[in-house]
């Protein structure tokens, strides 16, 4: 297993899988709408479209497209679109694999632990909870039954539910540290099931590598926080002053409609089964993670 074709590549997971491959000698090929800085090769959602030869190509598949859930308020056409960038690649890719004379040996899928619900206090959920009522949870569900799927074309199939991932350029932690004052959002007691970029892109390599993993996976690191220790551990690596009133939740349903939802809620969620699998982590304890993340010492 030589070649790795990664759907969403260019994004800020996808290039740090894409660098952790290519330094243990992978060859990498994204598929994009354009040529890229990569071995590219074109693909078109919404016209159903892409090159056959990507799947000749390619020994396993790595598939994280999907419109971001955070970028823009929740309008019903956005909803539409976050919904259809997954379920629409997925079923693209399983048309493109079913009509492929030589198979990819195995398919590795983001998921997002949205799939169980805005908010489950502080139960410790695993793979094996419910999904949830809400709209991501929708999403989530729908994306994964598109993903499994492609399993009954006999590949290795894997689903990686991610959690937030902590990242100074982008995601979640990059918003909480905008302001110039560092707060908790709404009472800042829901929890955030937080991984590092590294450790993320390193569990996709991992569940590349490791030939007899398959099924769902949580991608969450060991050891959840809240978001008050989250935020307030931030702000302590950065130098950023940080005060214990949180934003008010109506405030924020005020600016992010809907989407607010998403961050008043949390999930407490395990990781049990990827490290009982053999995965290790090299940030699993919040402040080491954020002083490796800021570059302090």
């Amino acid at each position: 297993m030589k070649n790795i074709l990664i759907s969403g590549g260019s994004g800020m997971i996808g290039q740090k899988i894409t660098e952790l491959l290519e330094l243990k000698g992978y060859q990498v090929a994204w598929l994009s709408r354009s040529d890229k800085n990569q071995k590219t090769f074109i693909w078109n959602v919404e016209k159903n479209e892409i090159d056959p030869n990507a799947i000749a190509w390619a020994d396993a598949i790595i598939h994280l497209a999907g419109a971001g859930v955070a970028d823009k308020r929740w309008t019903e056409e956005r909803k539409k679109i976050i919904l259809e960038s997954r379920t629409r690649s997925t079923q693209l890719l399983y048309q493109a694999i079913n009509d492929a004379e030589e198979k990819p040996n195995a398919f590795i899928s983001a998921s997002a632990v949205g799939f169980y619900g805005f908010d489950t206090c502080a139960t410790l959920v695993d793979e094996n909870q419910d999904a949830g009522k809400d709209f991501l949870a929708h999403v989530v569900k729908e994306w994964e039954g598109e993903v499994k799927k492609i399993k009954e074309l006999h590949l290795r199939t894997v689903i990686l539910r991610i959690g937030i991932v902590l990242d100074p350029n982008g995601g979640a932690l990059a918003e909480m540290m905008k302001p110039p004052v560092a707060a908790p959002l709404g009472k800042g007691d829901q929890w955030m099931s937080w991984i590092t970029k590294g450790d993320l892109a390193r569990m996709f390599v991992f569940a590349l590598e490791k030939t007899t993993l398959q099924g769902i996976f949580n991608a969450v690191g060991p050891n959840p926080a809240t978001n008050q220790q989250l935020t307030q551990a931030a702000a302590q690596v950065k130098g950023k002053p940080y005060i214990g009133i949180g934003v008010p939740g109506f405030a924020l349903r005020l600016f992010l409609g809907e989407m607010a939802a998403m961050v008043l809620g949390g999930n407490r969620v395990s990781s049990q089964k990827i490290q009982k699998a053999g995965f290790e982590y090299e940030c699993p304890d919040l402040k080491p993670a954020l002083k490796a993340i800021f570059n302090k010492n």
